[in-house]
């Protein structure tokens, strides 16, 4: 009998902010770079995944093995990779998608009046929340978590209600960053890792858990 080998997957990302418009010039977003997103697909696509990238605006460069699909809204990014989950074996949601969209878009550039401006926003849907739900039981969900306070608890939450497989609980200062510092917390809600490092080096972590507890090893005769 061989040694087992690793089922090559084809892995979803979601990467980068989206971007919701309150008029044709102006909109609501965040300084996520893409820089997460870029290093997870790199880290995937070195252990022989196939990789699609679904991507807000972002001036990084995505590896040129990974397909990568540009969007703008975050019903763009929840329709995109909607279409793409299904023949996928995962998604990890590294990105940072707008929580928050003007009930109304004006056609117009909002003119100065000297008056306050007061904005009606809704929630625009969780990305994650909804390819967890729709998951089939072959697939599998690695969620990140985003908190200013009670990291962990948080994460937890998060992982429960978007029915993730594992989630990644970090703070804001991963935005725009170099570095980052993790948590990465499994479906029982007990802490896998902490890891620490360059976000090449948290990714390539990241993915070797993901490989060791959701990547099925396939076994040859």
């Amino acid at each position: 009998m061989s040694k087992p080998l690793k089922r090559r997957q084809h892995i979803l990302i979601t990467s980068g902010p989206t971007r919701q418009y309150l008029d044709p010039v102006r909109y609501i977003t965040n300084a996520s770079s893409g820089r997460m997103g870029a290093s997870l697909a790199q880290a995937a696509l070195q252990r022989g995944h196939k990789v699609t990238v679904v991507s807000g605006p972002v001036t990084v460069d995505y590896p040129a093995e990974a397909n990568v699909v540009d969007v703008v809204t975050t019903d763009d990014m929840l329709q995109a990779a909607s279409d793409r989950f299904r023949n996928c074996d995962g998604v990890i949601g590294a990105a940072a998608p707008c929580d928050y969209q003007p009930r109304k878009v004006l056609t117009e550039k909002i003119a100065k009046t000297g008056d306050p401006l007061r904005l009606d926003l809704l929630e625009t849907a969780d990305v994650i929340a909804t390819l967890g739900q729709k998951k089939r039981t072959d697939q599998w969900v690695v969620g990140f978590a985003l908190e200013t306070d009670d990291h962990r608890f948080r994460a937890i939450v998060k992982l429960e209600r978007k029915h993730c497989d594992l989630i990644v609980s970090n703070t804001p200062a991963a935005i725009d960053a170099v570095n980052n510092h993790v948590e990465l917390i499994n479906a029982s809600g007990a802490l896998v890792d902490t890891i620490i490092g360059s976000k090449a080096q948290v990714a390539d972590r990241l993915l070797h858990h993901i490989d060791d507890l959701l990547i099925q090893k396939e076994t040859t005769t």
